[in-house]
């Protein structure tokens, strides 16, 4: 009797130990570097890193082992107009949390660990890369949203890369509706002739290795948009990063 007495007394001694130590030294998030709420942990518990396998083109994460090389179907079908994309984790009900914070609340506190996600899995095309790019906002959002989140991503990635990151290079033509509910066809035409290289731009773009980095890969049309334009322009190779991907059967994606 004395020892269960005790066993229970030592543990309520531990439990108070842990809060304490919490209280003094908080564990902190690896997203803000504030103290971790439940909430943080939930959200943590919920996120869907992406990793290989995955389309050797557009980066659609495969559910099995695949050889070397391997594209989806959608890909084999109509392949996109840039040469490869990576996407760092799934864009669900948690991650949605994530990006709508830092889009449209301004809550930048969680990029480093959005550009190490970009950096975990755009290494291989980093490594030759000469330009960072960002997706460009046109100028009215931009003035109503303060800042664009693709250029935050593609500043804080460039740090970590050692690559320079250009916002001289492309631009935002045509101030298009938003792209929400829209099929890939949709947002296709939407975007169509939206981006241009800006003036005297184009001797940057001729003959080199540009990694074009955006928020979210939704259906590709935008990014399809962008590499187009810098295909036209000359560009040797053009690669896609985004933080976040929608994954859905792969012929509906494209």
């Amino acid at each position: 009797m004395q020892s269960l007495h005790l066993s229970r007394l030592s543990g309520r001694i531990k439990h108070l130990s842990r809060q304490c130590v919490d209280i003094i030294w908080p564990p902190h998030s690896l997203l803000s570097g504030k103290p971790v709420k439940k909430d943080d942990i939930e959200l943590w518990q919920k996120l869907d890193f992406l990793d290989l396998p995955a389309c050797h083109r557009c980066g659609y994460p495969f559910e099995f082992e695949a050889i070397k090389d391997l594209i989806c179907g959608a890909c084999a079908a109509k392949p996109p107009v840039f040469d490869h994309a990576r996407a760092a984790i799934e864009y669900n009900d948690a991650s949605k949390k994530l990006i709508l914070d830092f889009k449209h609340g301004g809550y930048t506190d969680g990029l480093n660990f959005f550009a190490a996600q970009l950096h975990r899995v755009g290494q291989n095309m980093l490594q030759s890369a000469d330009y960072l790019v960002p997706v460009p906002l046109h100028r009215k959002r931009l003035r109503m949203r303060k800042f664009n989140q693709s250029a935050l991503l593609s500043r804080k990635l460039a740090k970590y890369a050692n690559i320079p990151y250009r916002t001289d290079i492309l631009a935002r033509s045509k101030n298009t509706p938003s792209q929400g509910g829209q099929s890939y066809l949709g947002r296709a035409r939407n975007v169509s002739g939206a981006f241009k290289v800006m003036p005297g731009a184009g001797h940057k773009v001729k003959n080199v290795h540009i990694v074009l980095v955006d928020d979210v890969y939704t259906t590709g049309a935008t990014l399809n948009a962008c590499a187009r334009t810098l295909r036209k322009a000359g560009a040797r190779q053009i690669d896609v990063l985004t933080l976040m991907r929608v994954v859905r059967p792969a012929t509906v994606a494209k």
